[in-house]
């Protein structure tokens, strides 16, 4: 006990220390709160604070290190509050990086902060080879289930470098190519037909795989690949270790043996989602966005439009990656061949097409691989079949010649019978458009999905559907296509829901999601900072949306609309699904976009002045037993005055206020700084509680004595707040348990809100929506409002 002691003394002698440090008269200045339309920014010498509160965080992480049993102490709403602020501040800082150009191609973040050339100069500088301690040589690097640890597949794995395998191990040897890239034992075609696709656009591949790698000069055991994740590009470093089975590599592997690209990639591709096994079945346009920044789209070939070859041409020409796959009806149908020796459920990718003189006729023929490299389609045009004996033997050998193992030809005719989808990226926004010339423009908004405050599942929902992220799309001008008969903006609408494979490991996958596209009534029109309620949307119906809610990591379409102002109200399927989300949309002419959000602001009704004789004669009664001489009453007495009241309102479920409750009201209320309260103030403070008692039965719509967490944003506005979607998922998260609300959480969520909003507007005299504060200041407002 004296240990732990001594250990807390010298901990606040430290943290007294940083606070005079901090707090000189040299770091006084310059903390700048705004208030815009949207959000309340902070502007400062922010890394003096960030350390500060980073040091305050070091030092309780060090207590309960040398005393665990110090957690118990330590209330767990500090916790909450420590962990939800350096979130919050991490995400302002991560935007202004953002701004700067951070996550640009020519700037990829640093993927876990692992700096390439910081670390394989350390390498060579002490002599030794990288060992990446984030995506380690171990069994947990491989799986979590069937590449589990102890398990059959995984039993004998040893992790060697290129350099133990092969005498003399090459990274690419002339060139990228698609047969340095053959399937192992593992379920990720998808993600092998997207690398061998990008094989044929070498700007492309070295944007991935960066130039100057290798085994011979400069090697460190260290190598890196950049990646587009949601909106942003990072860099991946990893070491060179890779998982071998009886002498041979696991997974990526190149036909002659000696090459090791491919199988990097793989690696760095597979530390960026978690495991190897979290690569295991997909779609190849997640590979192809990945590798690309691109924006992908998806036809069904039993549904495909009339000119699709002529699009197919087109994405060919202008380097889109495009990759098909059979359907499979049953778990059955995974891998199954079928009799011309096409495989169900594995991804191919769309290399070639080309037309032939066929007994007179020009047969159009398309060029597919399959990344396994060994089974080939057998039907017609495929290597040996009798319809080339019928070709110009000079055009036959062209084609036969230019083909690799694994490739095939067949007819357009045949593809669309034997394959059931195909999947185009589109590498840049322009690209998309038929006519060259044409300008996309492009917008990307990043969201969540929250339970109990945005996520409200699709409109099967009405009663939820509402507090889904909304975004306004205003589409001013029609295309330039003098064919149209009726005039139209093209547009592109594509959302991708962020990180599912990391959750695989703890048995969560994508979820099933979509979008729905309302046209902005009249009355709304040109009003920005509105949020849609539930009664817009039980009164209007969608003017488009995606073709089918789908449990891919993205769904996109294309649409034409008339000029006009669109709502895009992107969800999950279900209600209180969880997860991030990017939104991006592309117009081919001049468009604005911007979140349906609300602005944030206060209205306070004035307040009555109350006398003495206003104050009913039971209430002086009991306050003065508690208050004693003075007439005053501290914070555990106002609790005991309070929780005698609400004991008599049996139609509310809550065990009385709490301490931090009543400690929120008294700072509400107290004008001296006190701390204690006197009749009057205890007076105005039970009209106010009143009459959010009056709301919160107004939104305990079934009467449980509790509110939904869904109808928070209402209550609130009943309550005089408007807030925007980011404050609600934060007070959601901060004040409602499993997506309920009781009676004392909604009251400390408006006496804490009532306090921040008049300290602002205290301070905010001119109106401005500015406020400058000293550190001091600052710490006084937030930590005592």
């Amino acid at each position: 006990m004296m240990m732990v002691t001594m250990m807390m003394v010298m901990m606040m002698m430290v943290m007294m220390m940083v606070m005079m440090r901090y707090l000189r008269p040299s770091h006084r200045a310059g903390l700048v709160l705004q208030q815009s339309n949207h959000q309340h920014s902070v502007s400062t010498s922010t890394a003096q604070l960030l350390q500060l509160l980073l040091l305050l965080v070091l030092v309780l992480l060090v207590l309960l290190v040398l005393h665990p049993a110090t957690a118990d102490s330590l209330p767990t709403i500090l916790l909450d509050e420590i962990s939800m602020f350096g979130g919050i501040s991490g995400r302002i800082q991560k935007d202004r990086q953002r701004a700067g150009g951070l996550g640009t191609v020519q700037q990829a973040v640093p993927y876990l902060n692992q700096n390439f050339q910081d670390l394989k100069e350390d390498c060579q500088q002490n002599g030794f080879l990288f060992q990446d301690p984030v995506f380690p040589a171990e069994p947990a690097s491989l799986g979590f289930k069937e590449l589990g640890p102890f398990t059959a597949k995984t039993r004998g794995v040893e992790w060697k470098r290129p350099t133990e395998l092969t005498e003399n191990p090459q990274f690419i040897v002339g060139g990228a190519t698609r047969t340095d890239i053959c399937q192992g034992a593992l379920g990720d075609c998808w993600l092998l037909a997207a690398i061998g696709s990008l094989t044929l656009n070498e700007r492309l591949l070295h944007r991935v795989v960066p130039h100057g790698q290798n085994f011979s000069q400069e090697y460190a055991g260290i190598f890196h690949f950049q990646f587009w994740q949601f909106g942003e590009w990072v860099d991946v470093v990893i070491d060179d270790r890779l998982p071998v089975k009886d002498g041979e590599l696991m997974f990526v592997h190149s036909a002659e043996g000696s090459e090791y690209w491919s199988a990097l990639l793989e690696k760095a591709y597979a530390k960026l989602n978690g495991s190897y096994e979290a690569l295991s079945g997909g779609s190849t346009t997640e590979g192809f966005e990945d590798f690309t920044g691109g924006v992908s789209e998806m036809y069904e070939l039993r549904k495909a439009p009339r000119d699709l070859h002529r699009i197919i041409s087109k994405a060919l020409e202008r380097g889109s990656l495009l990759g098909c796959s059979i359907d499979i009806t049953s778990s059955l149908d995974m891998e199954a061949v079928t009799f011309k020796k096409l495989v169900k459920g594995h991804a191919y990718s769309v290399t070639a097409l080309r037309q032939v003189e066929y007994h007179g006729n020009m047969e159009k023929l398309i060029r597919i691989r399959n990344p396994w490299g060994q089974v080939e389609w057998t039907g017609a045009w495929s290597d040996s079949s009798s319809e080339w004996t019928s070709v110009d033997p000079a055009e036959k050998d062209e084609l036969l010649c230019q083909m690799e193992d694994g490739e095939f030809w067949m007819s357009f005719q045949d593809f669309l019978r034997q394959f059931s989808r195909l999947e185009i990226c589109n590498m840049t926004p322009d690209a998309l458009s038929q006519d060259s010339s044409s300008f996309w423009t492009t917008t990307m908004f990043e969201g969540g999905w929250r339970r109990g405050s945005t996520a409200g599942g699709c409109r099967n929902h009405p009663n939820t559907f509402w507090i889904n992220p909304q975004y306004k799309v205003s589409l001013l001008e029609e295309d330039d296509d003098p064919t149209d008969e009726e005039p139209a903006c093209s547009l592109l609408v594509a959302l991708m829901q962020k990180d599912r494979r990391r959750y695989r490991r703890h048995g969560q996958d994508v979820h099933t999601i979509g979008f729905a596209i309302y046209e902005v009534p009249e009355e709304y029109r040109g009003r920005a900072s509105v949020h849609m309620k539930k009664d817009f949307f039980l009164r209007h119906s969608s003017c488009a949306r995606s073709e089918t809610f789908i449990n891919l990591r993205e769904v996109s379409a294309r649409l034409r609309l008339p000029p006009g102002e669109y709502i895009v109200v992107p969800s999950t399927y279900e209600p209180s699904k969880e997860a991030d989300f990017v939104l991006r949309v592309f117009t081919e002419k001049h468009s604005e976009t911007e979140e349906m959000d609300d602005n944030v602001e206060a209205t306070f009704e004035q307040e009555e002045e109350v006398l003495v004789n206003d104050v009913d004669e039971s209430f002086r009664s009991m306050f003065a037993q508690l208050s004693g001489d003075d007439m005053e009453i501290s914070v555990q007495e106002l609790r005991t005055v309070l929780n005698r009241v609400m004991s008599k309102h049996g139609d509310l479920q809550t065990d009385g206020f709490s301490m931090e409750s009543c400690r929120a009201m008294v700072s509400l209320m107290d004008k001296d700084g006190s701390a204690r309260l006197g009749l009057l103030e205890f007076q105005v403070l039970w009209n106010k509680i009143r009459k959010w008692l009056g709301i919160f039965r107004e939104f305990d719509l079934d009467k449980s004595r509790c509110m939904n967490a869904y109808e928070m944003r209402l209550a609130l506005g009943e309550g005089g707040f408007k807030l925007n979607n980011k404050l609600y998922q934060m007070l959601v998260a901060r004040y409602a348990d499993n997506e309920i609300i009781d009676f004392d959480n909604f009251t400390c969520c408006l006496v804490k809100l009532e306090a921040m909003f008049k300290a602002f507007q205290e301070l905010d005299r001119d109106g401005t929506g500015r406020v400058e504060l000293n550190i001091s200041e600052w710490l006084y407002v937030t930590m005592c409002g």
